[in-house]
């Protein structure tokens, strides 16, 4: 259950508009739900923030729509990542109004028109193989609360393309860099931003990249200051985490 819901339930029994009995059979289901095969865990949003989101990936079909039909019951707003269409389709069946973003391979949903963006995230994608990571970025971030950018094919093979972007770096408050091949991107942008820059390694790149540990470790030892490094294509961490610093800089008053 989210702060709204939970502040909706309890104006209702202030106003006489639900009972008391109605409000306990709904606060029994805190704090988590229960199905046949998931437990969502629906107090994560007071806790953290943000409701729990599904890593699809290894989950049938079935299992992705029981449970985000158990999130969604609690929630007005739902994330799947790394999922496929089949996925999507199951989880469709049960929540009409969800859409999914085929690149990013995330499916997102909104009991009702989602509030604009705060703060400033800036995705910074190596090369456009990189886009799949880049894009989870840059859907989680906007599913966490962000107003969100995406600039592609900005890699150190050309520094003259990021360059070119310089003044627009220097105004996010958080950027989201993802590279693979020797890693280096974030690096850079580091060199030249005073705004946090959350590294995302890719696994893209030739034998010695080692799927991604060549960057993974080259970004963990950057001389850069200011930089935090996630785990390989893990872009879902690093938009949640870019998301959480730009919102911070930009609090609901």
């Amino acid at each position: 259950m989210d702060r709204q819901c939970l502040e909706e339930l309890l104006q209702g029994v202030q106003n006489g508009n639900c009972s008391i009995d109605d409000a306990i059979s709904k606060l029994s289901q805190l704090p988590f739900a229960s199905t046949s095969q998931t437990m969502a865990d629906t107090h994560r949003e007071l806790r953290c923030g943000a409701p729990e989101v599904i890593f699809a990936e290894g989950k049938t079909p079935e299992q992705c729509a029981e449970a985000a039909n158990a999130i969604a019951g609690a929630h007005s707003k739902l994330l799947l990542t790394r999922a496929d269409r089949a996925r999507f389709e199951a989880v469709q069946a049960v929540l009409p109004n969800a859409h999914y973003a085929e690149q990013a391979r995330c499916i997102t949903w909104y009991r009702t028109a989602p509030p604009a963006g705060r703060g400033d995230v800036l995705i910074v994608c190596a090369g456009t193989s990189d886009l799949p990571v880049a894009a989870e970025a840059e859907v989680t971030a906007a599913w966490h609360g962000a107003q969100t950018e995406l600039l592609v094919d900005v890699g150190v093979a050309g520094l003259h393309r990021l360059l070119h972007h310089l003044e627009r770096l220097r105004t996010a408050d958080a950027l989201v860099v993802v590279a693979g091949m020797e890693g280096a991107l974030p690096s850079v942008v580091a060199g030249l931003v005073a705004s946090p820059v959350v590294a995302v390694p890719s696994s893209v790149g030739y034998g010695a990249s080692f799927q991604g540990l060549t960057a993974l470790l080259a970004m963990m030892n950057s001389c850069a200051p200011g930089i935090g490094v996630v785990n390989i294509d893990n872009g879902f961490g690093g938009g949640f985490l870019a998301a959480q610093i730009a919102l911070a800089a930009h609090p609901l008053h």
